[in-house]
């Protein structure tokens, strides 16, 4: 992320300008400098997740509570050396960096289309962490878990880095750790690596803005235009071409060729045509009229408040977040609204009503499944219920309506533009509830009205009061699991039982136990029914934020509710035969806990016409052969042969486009050796 190719510039061109420096040092340092305040240290949450999530498990959905054990590490080891630790999380995709999020999102896509092939050809995730994605949603729950780990957590209303650069130098912090170059080129405090993190000896390098500066000759101003010229999240490198051509040319007629020579050559030509001193402005480098624009937009995102540069003429002006709904919606809605997102405290509500986007990375999802929906699909339901709940339907009094506009990634999808979801009201109201009552009225009325709203999202309005015997996670777990059986169409009694023995036994397990739990193989389809899960979680805290927060948010998180190792070995062991007493381990109480809550979740099926049958040996593996029972002895039986398959475009409901997107995604010819097992008798299919 950042600046193409300044972080190998820095690190193995120019060693020199990368620092090893010892945390608690600079602590102390930073301490004796300012006496009245404390050595804070600003955290680049999405740029830490890749260094937090090391459990060794990471394709089956999540390890969930021992990823919240590495978080307290973090936190107790920087707590130990004197630092105060700030938090902050992108809240919001910029259009001018949409280009670059499209192009990520697709090449980790063919990532995990390998990882996908690895695992059907050998049965287990990649070693390597080359071929490696993080569990869905983990950006979302990390701040929901730093909050409830006690820690001053914030979420970014504008570019991310920008606030975090602004933040670290209006609070005069003693750095910023994070693992992006961008925060090289900004004029703010200094930025330490998180990948050369060494919590035991709590040293790490520091990228040195003021270094860099001395060896390419330049002056701490010039380092935006640099960026912009060598190609960054907003300016593309194929936009500079020509002038990059022309600084390359002219400095391989002045030097030999050299490691780094692309820096070099635009360094050399900021400095041939540095302005005079008094004089501002782009007028003096050889450029076309498009060029100057799109270099004049690109240097005012690395300006903080207050700073200048030689190279434009006028200063930037800050924006305000603006509000899409300002006309439509009371304002005591709106200020909550962006309060609670920018201290971490909901998910989406913002996004909706300031921006009308929302967006979603990527998702562990096998492009050849032909029976399991993408994720973007199958809760495109809920996401509409969502939107009405927050969205006036007709807010000019004319046919018309709102819309959001969905940047969602799923195989198949090239993401050339966003899809317009229009908003619903839940299933069993006309009109939404009043929002205003919703989220600031406290009578127990309202509570139960918020509750139910909520069910109303996943379409369980009718279970309000047979749900009230349960706790929220256990409520969270039954509203995904029937919604994802009653959706999806394809889910067998073994899979609806390997979700709910999970969701049992998660409850009284340590994450040591969970770390200690082994599969003998690792099966594709189990793996997307995990990150199907997980992902159904992200929504159910956004239509908690919807609904005024009926639940605590702590309550709804993975690592009360799911466990992906727990989960795949529930799967292998469901669908090979295992009873139930089994799958909950033979402890009566935990099987009590999962008859109840079975019960619920297949009547609930039965009463929206969803069959729910009992589909053994369905596991799928590169011998063309389930599992059961005997596979854990090292024994096999023959597989049955295949096989259903539901194309979802038939199901009603949703934008067309989603639905086409799934109905172009390519079949292809290696499918054919992962068989499943039928799901109705022969003459059925």
């Amino acid at each position: 992320m950042g600046v193409k190719g300044l972080q190998y510039f820095m690190e193995v061109c120019h060693p020199d300008t990368s620092v090893s420096v010892d945390l608690k040092q600079m602590a102390l340092n930073h301490s004796k400098a300012y006496p009245d305040s404390n050595a804070t240290l600003v955290v680049d949450g999405m740029g830490c997740l890749r260094y937090w999530y090391r459990c060794q498990a990471w394709v089956h959905g999540g390890q969930w509570q021992e990823y919240i054990h590495i978080l307290e590490e973090f936190i107790t080891a920087f707590t130990a050396a004197g630092i105060r630790l700030v938090f902050i999380f992108d809240g919001t995709i910029e259009e001018e960096k949409r280009a670059e999020w499209v192009k990520r999102r697709l090449r980790v896509n063919q990532d995990i289309a390998k990882i996908f092939q690895h695992i059907k050809s050998h049965n287990q995730q990649p070693n390597s962490r080359d071929l490696f994605c993080l569990p869905s949603g983990i950006a979302t729950f990390s701040r929901f878990a730093l909050k409830n780990l006690g820690q001053e957590t914030w979420c970014s209303v504008r570019e991310g880095d920008y606030e975090i650069a602004d933040y670290a130098l209006s609070h005069n912090c003693m750095g910023i750790l994070g693992q992006d170059t961008d925060f090289v080129i900004y004029n703010t405090v200094p930025y330490m690596s998180i990948s050369k993190l060494n919590l035991s000896s709590m040293t790490t390098v520091l990228f040195s803005r003021e270094r860099l500066c001395q060896v390419l000759k330049l002056h701490m101003t010039d380092l935006p235009l640099l960026a912009c010229m060598v190609g960054n999240d907003i300016v593309s490198e194929q936009q500079m071409q020509r002038l990059r051509n022309i600084a390359l040319a002219s400095y391989r007629k002045k030097h030999r060729q050299v490691q780094g020579g692309k820096i070099y050559a635009v360094a050399d030509f900021i400095n041939a045509y540095h302005p005079s001193e008094g004089a501002f402005g782009l007028s003096f480098l050889p450029i076309h009229g498009s060029e100057k624009e799109i270099l004049e937009k690109g240097m005012r995102t690395y300006l903080l408040p207050g700073q200048t540069s030689p190279w434009l003429k006028c200063s930037p002006t800050i924006p305000e977040s603006v509000c899409l709904m300002e006309k439509f919606i009371p304002r005591d809605i709106l200020q909550a609204a962006k309060e609670k997102h920018i201290h971490a405290e909901c998910h989406m509500v913002f996004n909706v009503l300031y921006d009308g986007v929302v967006d979603c990375s990527n998702t562990l999802e096998d492009e050849d499944e032909v029976e399991l929906p993408p994720q973007a699909i199958l809760y495109l339901s809920v996401r509409e219920r969502i939107y009405g709940l927050l969205l006036p339907a007709q807010p000019d009094c004319s046919s018309n309506s709102f819309s959001v506009k969905e940047w969602f990634v799923f195989p198949g999808n090239p993401l050339k533009e966003p899809v317009k979801v229009t908003p619903k009201p839940p299933s069993h109201r006309e009109e939404p509830p009043d929002l205003m009552a919703l989220w600031f009225r406290t009578d127990p009325e309202v509570k139960r009205v918020q509750v139910s709203t909520l069910l109303g999202v996943f379409d369980l309005h009718d279970f309000t009061e047979d749900l009230q015997q349960f706790d929220a996670p256990l409520i969270a777990v039954i509203c995904l699991v029937t919604y994802i059986a009653t959706r999806a169409r394809h889910l067998s009694l073994e899979d609806i039982d390997a979700y709910l023995s999970q969701a049992v036994c998660v409850r009284f397990k340590s994450f040591t136990e969970m770390q200690q739990i082994e599969t003998p193989v690792v099966d594709p389809r189990a793996v997307q029914l995990g990150s199907l899960f997980v992902r159904g979680l992200t929504y159910l805290i956004a239509a908690n934020s919807a609904c005024g927060l009926p639940f605590k948010m702590d309550e709804l998180m993975p690592w009360k509710t799911f466990d992906g190792l727990l989960f795949h070995s529930k799967y292998l062991q469901s669908n090979s035969g295992f009873s139930n007493e089994k799958l909950l381990e033979g402890k009566p109480s935990w099987m009590s806990l999962f008859v109840s809550i079975r019960a619920v979740v297949l009547e609930a099926c039965r009463r929206r016409g969803t069959s729910i049958h009992s589909q053994p040996g369905r596991l799928q593996d590169s011998q063309e052969r389930p599992m059961n029972v005997d596979d854990l002895r090292g024994e096999r039986r023959p597989q049955h042969q295949a096989a259903a398959r539901l194309e979802f475009s038939q199901q009603p409901g949703g934008p067309a486009r989603y639905q086409q997107g799934y109905r172009s995604r390519p079949r292809h010819s290696n499918r054919g050796r992962y068989h499943l097992a039928p799901r109705w008798p022969q003459s059925q299919n």
